[in-house]
């Protein structure tokens, strides 16, 4: 059991007054807040040891590139990479998407498949649209049964032709969990490289990158009580000595001849130019924190969270949730609407009751399309969501619908 009081108090941004409501912040799927410990930690990073790193021989630069290679070292072991060559970082989960997107232009001709799901954020979409335009390979979609992702739809058309298969860990909107180790394996026995966004499962529960066998995986620090700007492709070493780098410029090279280059050795030959330094130091401190609260701790506490409201939200009359109804399937995520109120007014109206929930089409329109709504409301929970923050939600949508006449 979490003590989430005494994890509340790391956050102090949640210690505040919303339109004359105390905050109930339920948007985490979108970013998380970050706790003293990250937030002192950039602080102390800027305030002592600012630096550009792997360039300077001072002290600053030293004790800068030290703790910048450090994270390198604590990431591998919070996914259980095996090397630190393995671990790169990105922008977030969106740049190492797209970099993995890059490297399949190099292996993808034409007749080649890419399977996604429908289910995918759009930074799971786009990139694989675009190498296929440009290959002249097939995007093909695996759709959903019972909201969940469909195993035999999967089954069917993961042929000899797919070569990579692309999937969410956790769905952003439908809070479902993928299983990828089993998907993996299926992945692995047709030959098919497998990519993971694991954007909203890393800040969720334990992260085995071997394990799960997958070749590539990708996440974000802003997720996991990080800092914004910083994220982490993890890749198989025999693939990243594969691909080509996608920036070009300072720190990635060996040597610089007047008309050709070479590059450095994994894992800086992807990384030009002057880093976030900053960023991954506090991505660092955020893994250190929700090690010491224990991420298998943290499942359990949303787990229960889901099990706790999932039943009050199904007995609120008119209100749609959207998704598997079996909870040992779901994340912490939560997507409704309610009767035909426009999911912004619905936002609107339980922002005035201090209650903070993402409304739109949440970066997956072709999993909107295909549920045929336009958008849906959506409540995200996290380490310092409690059940009174739960209760808050309900008796929110509650007042939402009195005022909004009462029944739909």
């Amino acid at each position: 059991m979490l003590d989430v009081e005494a994890i509340r108090k790391d956050f102090p941004i949640l210690d505040q007054i919303v339109n004359d409501e105390p905050l109930v912040y339920l948007d985490n799927a979108a970013t998380t807040q970050k706790p003293l410990a990250v937030l002192e930690t950039i602080n102390r990073y800027y305030k002592q040891d600012n630096a550009n790193v792997h360039r300077g021989v001072h002290t600053l630069a030293e004790r800068a590139t030290a703790s910048y290679e450090a994270t390198r070292e604590t990431i591998r072991k919070f996914i259980n990479a095996d090397s630190t060559k393995e671990i790169l970082f990105t922008r977030g989960t969106t740049t190492s998407l797209n970099w993995v997107a890059r490297f399949a232009e190099e292996v993808l001709t034409e007749g080649d498949q890419v399977l996604i799901s429908i289910m995918e954020h759009h930074s799971n979409i786009i990139p694989w649209q675009e190498a296929c335009r440009k290959t002249g390979a097939e995007l093909v979609y695996v759709y959903l049964k019972d909201g969940a992702l469909d195993m035999e739809d999967l089954r069917a058309k993961l042929t000899g032709k797919v070569k990579f298969v692309s999937l969410a860990h956790a769905s952003n909107v439908l809070g479902v969990v993928n299983p990828i180790k089993e998907i993996t394996q299926m992945a692995h026995k047709v030959g098919a490289i497998m990519v993971v966004d694991g954007a909203q499962s890393t800040p969720h529960m334990k992260i085995d990158v071997q394990n799960l066998d997958v070749d590539f995986f990708a996440f974000s620090g802003h997720k996991m009580a990080g800092p914004t700007g910083i994220g982490v492709l993890y890749g198989k070493e025999k693939y990243l000595n594969q691909m080509s780098p996608v920036e070009f410029g300072g720190e990635m090279i060996d040597f610089v001849y007047e008309q050709s280059a070479s590059w450095k050795e994994l894992p800086w030959k992807f990384e030009a130019g002057t880093p976030n330094m900053a960023g991954a130091i506090g991505l660092a401190a955020a893994v250190d924190y929700l090690e010491k609260i224990g991420m298998d701790a943290i499942e359990a506490h949303e787990q229960e969270l889901i099990a706790y409201v999932y039943p009050k939200l199904q007995a609120i009359e008119g209100l749609t949730i959207y998704g598997s109804q079996d909870l040992a399937q779901r994340s912490g995520v939560i997507a409704f609407n309610l009767g035909d109120l426009h999911p912004h007014d619905l936002a609107t109206a339980l922002d005035y009751e201090g209650v903070a929930v993402r409304a739109g089409h949440h970066c997956a329109q072709p999993l909107l399309q295909y549920l045929d709504v336009p958008a849906t409301a959506r409540a995200s929970f996290y380490i310092y969501n409690t059940k009174a923050d739960c209760d808050k939600l309900v008796d929110a949508l509650q007042k939402t619908k009195e005022f909004f006449n009462g029944t739909f």
